[in-house]
């Protein structure tokens, strides 16, 4: 038996053999995008492109799947396809250490694009980057400040809730008229507990937002 081979008996052979041709670019390798890369990568895509300008910090210890002891001070895109070429060193990997933004932006095409960022000009930046070209994307909202996972959605942005990062990026893709586009975000009221500029945030809600996303992607390139 192959590692591949408990996804295997769920989908099969041919839709094994789309994951394995199929490329995902992950735009954001912290708390929500290393959950997003993990499963992308155990699942078997074949193809993934990390887009990350960070260095992994002790500050993301708490919910960053790439954030360890040993990788402080690396780049969070090297840390990435090290550990991918570790799960299955038959992926392929493209590690971007960039920011996306307007005046930023690889010269790669992939099938679908997750996004994982945290700034809002960047977020929009991704979305027409993806109208452009035609790729299918779903972007992370925001999960600082919640608690609950049983609490995450995933619907198009117009219809979001509750979220005031959804409400921003709505107001911004009404005005600019981007089309609607799916969305990770949660229906639970953010805590208001604020130190500084930083937000509280908890693994089990960034890592649930990842894996949604990546389960979402891969159902679509399967055709579920």
């Amino acid at each position: 038996m192959d590692r591949l081979h408990r996804t295997r008996l769920l989908f099969g052979d041919a839709a094994m053999q789309r994951l394995g041709e199929a490329t995902v670019m992950v735009v954001g390798c912290g708390a929500v995008g290393s959950f997003a890369i993990e499963a992308l990568a155990r699942i078997g895509v074949g193809n993934l492109i990390l887009i990350d300008f960070d260095g992994v910090e002790e500050s993301n210890i708490n919910r960053q799947l790439f954030a360890l002891d040993s990788t402080i001070g690396l780049a969070k895109v090297d840390v990435a396809a090290a550990r991918i070429s570790d799960i299955n060193p038959k992926i392929r990997v493209t590690a971007l250490n960039m920011v996306f933004d307007e005046a930023h932006t690889p010269d790669v095409t992939p099938d679908f694009v997750i996004d994982a960022i945290d700034s809002v000009p960047s977020k929009i930046a991704l979305y027409k980057w993806c109208a452009a070209r035609g790729v299918p994307f779903i972007s992370s909202m925001g999960a600082a400040r919640k608690t609950d996972p049983t609490q995450i959605r995933i619907s198009k942005i117009s219809k979001t809730s509750v979220c005031p990062l959804a409400a921003k990026i709505r107001r911004i893709v009404r005005d600019e008229n981007i089309a609607d586009f799916d969305v990770v975000y949660s229906v639970e009221p953010a805590d208001s507990t604020v130190s500084g500029r930083e937000f509280g945030s908890l693994i089990t809600v960034t890592g649930t937002f990842g894996l949604m996303m990546a389960n979402f992607a891969v159902q679509k390139i399967v055709g579920k």
